[in-house]
């Protein structure tokens, strides 16, 4: 049997699960430490963190790597919109050049700025993590020590790995864009039969809804709502005639419209007929 190789630890990576949390932060906790590791990550909003005596501000975006023994205490700031944290606790990790129990990367610091990818990947985790805390899956520990194991690596990556090129950053901020657009895509795709809005993608997705507009408009050419509604059209048009004996009214349901009335105008404007004579016609 072929001896498994190992590049960033001495053996299977393989962390003890402790909890995961989210809570807004309303009031300030008492300094504290832990004897394992812990990541905070600061999901909207801003606060602040004393870390060993120190005080730092932290926004939507940044990321605590919290090592055993560090003291620390989170704390809204007054005037400011109260931070949504996320935390992730694990033990039993010793990753090469570090000691056992620690993560501690290059640059030396605690307080961690995740690129606008990493940080959307983590959020998406972080999610998953608080969807699995909740329910009652056969499996449910390892589905979160899975997730949890995707996290360290993506930091890992992320703070481990040299710097690329700058000519190579503007073709990481390309497929950045483009990620984030196949995301959108992929959510309109399968959920085009109920209420969506801009505000409502742009709030699962940790943007802003300025920014997903701009982006979507550069990569595909229309804006979200646009592609939504066209998408929308294209599935009423077959429905029309898969489904004859479905009303016009179901049909809009089906594609997301409870208004039948706002659906047939924008069904005609879209084809130059109305659903009901589009029917007849292919009837």
């Amino acid at each position: 049997m072929c001896q498994q190789q190992y590049d960033i630890t001495f053996e299977d990576l393989n962390p003890t699960f402790l909890f995961s949390v989210q809570l807004v932060r309303r009031t300030a906790e008492q300094p504290h430490s832990h004897d394992f590791i812990e990541i905070a990550m600061i999901l909207d909003g801003e606060g602040e963190f004393q870390v060993d005596g120190r005080v730092y501000p932290v926004r939507k975006g940044d990321l605590l790597l919290l090592n055993p023994g560090v003291s620390h205490q989170s704390r809204n700031v007054e005037g400011k919109r109260p931070a949504t944290e996320f935390y992730a606790a694990f033990t039993n990790i010793h990753f090469r050049d570090m000691d056992c129990n620690q993560i501690r990367f290059p640059r030396g610091t605690f307080l961690l700025h995740p690129k606008e990818k990493t940080f959307l990947h983590l959020t998406r985790l972080a999610e998953s993590m608080m969807l699995e805390s909740c329910s009652a899956q056969p499996g449910r520990y390892f589905m979160l020590k899975a997730y949890l194991t995707q996290m360290i690596l993506l930091l890992y990556r992320e703070q481990v790995t040299y710097e690329k090129p700058k000519a190579q950053g503007y073709i990481f901020e390309s497929a950045n864009k483009k990620y984030v657009v196949e995301q959108i895509v992929d959510y309109l795709d399968h959920h085009y039969s109920e209420k969506i809005s801009l505000d409502q993608i742009a709030q699962n997705m940790y943007l802003s809804p300025f920014y997903i507009s701009r982006i979507f408009k550069s990569q595909v050419g229309d804006t979200p709502i646009n592609y939504l509604i066209n998408l929308r059209m294209e599935k009423a048009r077959e429905l029309l005639v898969e489904k004859q004996d479905c009303s016009i009214q179901e049909i809009a349901q089906c594609v997301g419209y409870e208004d039948a009335y706002h659906f047939s105008k924008l069904f005609k404007k879209h084809y130059g007929n109305s659903p009901s004579q589009y029917r007849a016609k292919k009837s």
